[in-house]
């Protein structure tokens, strides 16, 4: 299924959750290629002055990235995120991302992410602030509401399309809830059921059927894959070929998930250099591994290991032993 957001549409209504730490251009450009819709960026805070940092540089960096690009951004003064959202259209972005998702504490604790769904007044402030600053389209990434006992999605959400947000990203758990638990998709139902504007669900979605199951039930528009494309980007195009004809991929080769894994890892050193670059790879091969269990002295190999080209022959001398034990 395609769908539209503001003049793009979409080749995919499956896309991947911006998450900091994990969604840098590399792997952005990783799950494109593998069939997301969107890849956004890592969250960039609203405050500019912050930005003359390697990591703020980085998160900035949207070079060689297919259209759409989307950049998130988060913060509670409209006025700044306004600006924000200003300089990053002129920088190339083409959708701006607004986070009132994010359940970190250092991000809650500074009023931005999913604290602001506390105060919709705010909220409705921010959300017209942004979408009158920019010609480009503006979504919102939020939660079902601050607690169990405050579930107020559907008013956000109605606020949101009120303020001329083009597509909400709901996460099914209360910004009380972190990460702990199931994520509960009833909630994300009854607020698609309130408003027209395109709703993507995300929590716990981790396989083709998985999304197949969310999408019946609750008649969102599309999904939103996060954590289920850690060390499985090709996630993506399981689910677009599960989707379009019913039928599951055959699990990827040794061979095709090794030339995977040595391209990121490239793409990585390219894009920290040789001394980040390493420490990256290093979280992306533990998700990598978690597909394919048994591979903890590996990994302890790997993470000690302090230079590109040592850790990459390493992986690769692993990978093509196990390729010649399966043939």
């Amino acid at each position: 299924m395609t769908l539209k957001i503001g003049p793009f549409t979409l080749a995919s209504n499956i896309v991947l959750a911006p998450m900091a730490g994990v969604t840098d251009r590399p792997f952005r450009m990783l799950c494109r290629k593998f069939g997301a819709g969107l890849a956004a960026s890592e969250m960039l805070t609203a405050d500019v002055r912050l930005w003359d940092t390697p990591k703020s540089r980085r998160r900035m960096d949207h070079t060689g990235e297919p259209s759409p690009r989307v950049v998130q951004i988060a913060g509670f003064d409209p006025a700044m995120l306004a600006d924000a959202a200003r300089r990053n259209v002129d920088a190339g972005a083409e959708i701006i991302d607004i986070n009132m998702g994010c359940p970190a504490k250092k991000v809650c604790n500074r009023l931005a992410g999913s604290a602001l769904l506390q105060d919709e007044m705010l909220v409705a402030r921010i959300l017209h602030a942004v979408v009158a600053a920019v010609s480009a389209p503006v979504t919102l990434k939020t939660r079902t509401g601050w607690d169990r006992s405050n579930k107020n999605g559907i008013r956000i959400a109605h606020i949101a399309e009120d303020c001329g947000i083009q597509a909400l990203a709901i996460h099914g758990r209360t910004r009380a809830d972190m990460y702990q638990g199931a994520a509960e998709h009833n909630s994300v139902a009854a607020i698609k059921a309130e408003i027209k504007i395109p709703v993507f669900a995300n929590g716990d979605i981790d396989s083709p059927m998985r999304v197949r199951e969310i999408l019946a039930a609750t008649g969102c528009d599309g999904i939103m894959i996060g954590r289920a494309a850690q060390g499985r980007p090709w996630i993506f195009d399981e689910v677009n070929f599960f989707l379009a004809g019913g039928e599951l991929r055959r699990e990827l080769a040794l061979e095709n998930v090794r030339d995977i894994m040595r391209a990121h890892l490239e793409d990585l050193y390219d894009f920290y250099g040789d001394a980040t670059g390493v420490r990256v790879a290093r979280k992306h091969l533990s998700w990598y591994f978690r597909q394919h269990p048994g591979q903890q002295a590996l990994r302890d190999r790997l993470v000690l290991i302090e230079t590109p080209r040592e850790q990459l022959a390493t992986l690769l001398e692993q990978y093509d032993t196990r390729a010649e034990r399966a043939a």
